[in-house]
C-alpha cells in the first residue's frame, strides 16, 4: 500500500508501506495492506509506518483525517514532523513547537492591534456622526 501525508502547503511524503500504526480518538490502531476501507479522525500523536524493506519510520502528527481507500492511505493534517527515531523526533517536535508558539503569539498580537485600530475608527466615526447637526 502507499501512504501519503498531506499538509496545507505541501506533500510531506508519499511512500510504500507494509504496515501503518496511528491513533484516533477511540484509540490506537494498525493498518495492513488488505485492511477494510475506512475514514477516521486522528489525534495529535506519533504515527509510524514500516516500509516493505522493514524499516520503521516515525512522524509526529497534529490532529487530522486518515482515509484508507484501496491500496492508498491518505492523511491530511495541519502539521507533521518526520524523524528517524523517537529520541530525535521528540527534540525536533519540541524545537518546532517553540517556534510555532512564538509565531502564534506574534500573530495574536498583530490581530489584537488591528482590532483596536478598527474599534478606534468606529468610535471616531460614531463621535463625528453624533456631533453633526440634525
Amino acid at each position: 500500500m502507499k501512504i501519503k501525508i498531506l499538509l496545507p502547503t505541501q506533500i510531506l511524503l508519499e511512500e510504500p508501506a507494509a504496515k501503518i500504526n496511528a491513533e484516533a480518538e477511540n484509540g490506537a490502531f494498525g493498518i495492513l495492506p488488505n485492511h477494510i476501507d475506512f475514514v477516521t479522525a486522528l489525534v495529535p500523536s506519533i504515527l509510524s509506518f514500516v516500509t516493505p524493506q522493514g524499516q520503521e519510520n516515525f512522524l509526529a502528527v497534529d490532529q487530522g483525517i486518515l482515509v484508507k481507500c484501496g491500496n492508498q492511505v491518505l492523511i491530511s493534517t495541519r502539521q507533521a514532523i518526520r524523524g528517524n527515531n523517537l529520541e530525535t523526533l521528540q527534540q525536533t517536535v519540541e524545537t518546532e513547537f517553540k517556534k510555532l508558539n512564538e509565531k502564534q503569539k506574534m500573530a495574536r498580537s498583530a490581530a489584537a492591534k488591528l482590532e483596536i485600530s478598527f474599534m478606534r475608527g468606529l468610535v471616531k466615526v460614531g463621535s463625528a456622526n453624533s456631533e453633526a447637526p440634525t
